[in-house]
């Protein structure tokens, strides 16, 4: 009864409905003993009254203590019942804490139930979005428009990234720390949710930047899909950009002299210093279409888009905002109204704007 005593008060600690099911099994089974250790009980009371008895019968007087034992009836009596005062506390902390495991198990399932379906979409629109960003059907423009369809999908489906933060919340109040109904978990969801939402507004830029570089230099579009054309041979591996081999190979295929050799490779560092100021090793098609339009265009290009914006600004040396928008397509002026540095000249007025630096700087001679 000592034993069942300890057994009874110890405390548990269980993080699955599996593990509480069997210490529930366990207790089980341990109650379904107790008739018999009733009757064990019942059995060494009667014996202590048979020698009463006898004893009694023969006129022989009992020494206080039994000397083979100090266990005596009202001891045996007194465990027996604080063991059946304990069973029905056990019983009840261990529904309580299947009832606990049951909800959590719930929370576990709500969380990956959402989980498993946010973590494949976010996946798949990833995916989509850099289909579309090196695909060479239709115009920039259809590209545009597909990804900032994509965008406003991306926008809508927030609701659904706020309810699995929602679900994730009441987890961590239950101090639920595994989940084996999903491999995704909140922090792998909310950086695959950021890492979509830079990506679509980095390629949503990339193509607004081709478009203003295939307009203000002139080129076809018949040349900027053969410069997709080319660029994506290279990219073996779609990542966007191409690394030094890869870029020499498509280089070499346009007909450059950058063969393995001392003036090859001068010339393969000189266009890489263009092309790569920064020495990140990678070639993106932005910096791509901007050497090949340097090479495929005149040198003065540059003079003349500040010529041209020296006429919408009525022959002012700044732009407004507002002469943008009334000269310009809606996209092309938001994209020039966002990337002009504010006018610092004497003449300036409040807004002014700088589209002198803004025009070398699509040419290459200064940065954006």
């Amino acid at each position: 009864m000592e034993s069942a005593m300890e057994d009874l008060q110890d405390m548990f600690i269980v993080h699955t409905i599996e593990e509480i099911e069997g210490l529930i099994s366990a207790h089980d089974q341990f109650k379904s003993t107790l008739p018999d250790a009733d009757r064990e009980r019942e059995a060494i009371l009667a014996i202590h009254k048979e020698a009463q008895r006898i004893a009694e019968s023969n006129h022989i007087k009992l020494s206080g203590s039994n000397p083979y034992t100090t266990v005596t009836p009202q001891i045996i009596n007194s465990k027996w019942e604080k063991v059946q005062q304990l069973v029905p506390k056990r019983d009840h902390a261990l529904l309580e804490e299947q009832s606990k495991q049951q909800s959590n198990e719930h929370l576990r399932r709500q969380f990956a139930s959402q989980a498993n379906i946010v973590g494949p979409w976010i996946q798949t629109k990833m995916e989509e979005i850099g289909r579309i960003s090196i695909e060479m059907n239709g115009t920039l423009e259809d590209q545009l428009s597909h990804l900032k369809q994509y965008e406003r999908s991306i926008v809508d489906y927030k609701p659904n990234l706020d309810l699995l933060e929602q679900q994730h919340q009441l987890i961590q109040e239950a101090l639920i720390f595994d989940n084996k109904h999903t491999n995704y978990t909140m922090e792998h969801i909310r950086v695959g949710w950021e890492q979509l939402l830079t990506t679509i507004a980095r390629t949503i830029n990339e193509v607004e930047n081709q478009i203003l570089t295939r307009d203000a230099k002139g080129i076809s579009q018949e040349q900027m899909q053969e410069f997709r054309a080319s660029f994506n041979h290279f990219d073996k591996d779609h990542g966007g950009a191409l690394g030094p081999e890869e870029f020499k190979a498509c280089l070499i295929s346009l007909g450059y002299d950058v063969e393995n050799d001392r003036q090859g490779d001068a010339e393969f560092n000189r266009i890489m210093s263009v092309v790569d100021p920064n020495h990140s090793g990678l070639v993106t098609f932005q910096a791509f279409i901007d050497f090949m339009s340097r090479e495929t265009t005149d040198t003065d290009t540059a003079d003349q888009v500040i010529a041209s914006f020296k006429v919408l600004a009525g022959d002012k040396n700044f732009i407004t905002a507002e002469e943008l928008r009334r000269e310009l397509p809606p996209d092309q002026a938001e994209y020039c109204i966002a990337r002009m540095a504010p006018y610092q000249g004497s003449d300036a007025v409040p807004g002014a704007l700088d589209y002198k630096s803004f025009s070398t700087a699509l040419y290459g001679e200064s940065d954006l």
